[in-house]
C-alpha cells in the first residue's frame, strides 16, 4: 500500500498486476468542476483506491473516498458541512470493447494506451456522490416563508370546472 499524494497518472494494468493500493488526501480545491459547486473548498477528500486482478484475470479498481464539503443549504442559505461518501468498482476495459465482458456490479473503465487520469475519476465520482438539494439535518426554514400571505389586489377565481361538477350531478344531463 502506498501512503501519501495520489498520482495524477498511472497505468491501471500494470498496477492490477502488482496489486497495488494508494491511499492519499487529495485538496478540494484541487479539483476545480467540485470547487464550483461548493460555497468553500479548504477541505480536503480522503481518497483508497485498489487495484488487483479477478479470478478470469480481468483488472479492476476499487475506489472509496470521503470527505466533508461545504454547501449552501437550500433551506436557510447558510453554510452547511456535509459528509460526503461513496464507493465504486471499476472493470478496466480496452477501448471500444463491448461492455458484456463487465462483471455485474462493476461499472466499465474504458482505458486505451495512455495513462488513466486518477484526478479525473476521482473528482467524477464526488460530483456524482453531492446532494442534489444540500440541507442541514435539522434545518428549518426561516421564519416568514412558511405560506406566502394573499395581497389585495389579488381577485378571487372561481374554479372554471365547478360547471363540470354541477352537470355530473344533475341526473337529467
Amino acid at each position: 500500500m502506498l501512503n501519501g499524494p495520489i498520482p495524477p497518472q498511472v497505468d491501471p494494468r500494470k498496477l492490477a498486476d502488482r496489486g497495488t493500493t494508494l491511499e492519499g488526501d487529495l485538496q478540494q480545491a484541487s479539483l476545480p468542476r467540485l470547487s464550483a459547486q461548493l460555497a468553500d473548498n479548504a477541505g480536503t477528500v480522503h481518497v483508497k483506491l485498489m487495484f488487483d486482478r479477478n479470478e478470469r484475470r480481468a483488472a479492476f479498481i476499487r475506489s472509496e473516498f470521503s470527505a466533508e464539503v461545504k454547501m449552501i443549504c437550500q433551506r436557510c442559505l447558510e453554510i452547511a458541512a456535509l459528509p460526503i461518501h461513496g464507493e465504486c468498482i471499476y472493470a478496466v476495459v480496452k477501448e471500444g470493447a463491448s461492455d458484456q465482458s463487465v462483471p455485474k456490479g462493476h461499472d466499465a473503465l474504458e482505458v486505451g494506451e495512455e495513462p488513466l487520469d486518477l484526478l479525473t475519476l476521482v473528482e467524477d465520482e464526488l460530483l456524482l456522490a453531492l446532494p442534489i438539494v444540500p440541507v442541514h439535518e435539522d434545518c428549518q426554514p426561516p421564519a416568514g416563508l412558511d405560506e406566502p400571505e394573499p395581497s389585495e389586489d389579488e381577485v378571487s377565481r372561481s374554479n372554471p370546472f365547478s360547471v363540470l361538477a354541477q352537470l355530473k350531478r344533475d341526473p337529467n344531463v
